[in-house]
């Protein structure tokens, strides 16, 4: 894992709201980096080279591919992550409530 994977992980990892989140998770030929199955939602941490070449390209595929399969998909900056973890907490869990 990265480290804001890490970090991110160090608080899921406690189970918030009771809500168990996996990590690597594989789903086809993709793997999520967190994963919620009680919520049907992904959770992806975006680094610097998601911006880079084709990976947006693919990430809107994966995400595509993830949302055909009745999954919700949330992705966060990596910079977000390591300065302001307890708020993209936060954001998932008001996205599990849904």
């Amino acid at each position: 894992m990265s480290p804001p994977e890490a970090y991110l992980w160090q608080a899921l990892r406690r189970r918030p709201d009771g809500l168990k989140f996996r990590r690597q998770h594989p789903f086809e030929v993709y793997t999520a980096d967190f994963y919620c199955a009680a919520a049907q939602l992904v959770v992806e941490i975006d680094g610097a080279s998601h911006g880079m070449g084709d990976n947006p390209r693919r990430d809107l595929q994966r995400d595509a591919t993830m949302r055909e399969q009745g999954l919700q998909v949330l992705r966060f900056n990596a910079d977000d992550v390591m300065k302001d973890v307890e708020s993209v907490v936060t954001a998932i869990l008001l996205a599990a409530r849904r």
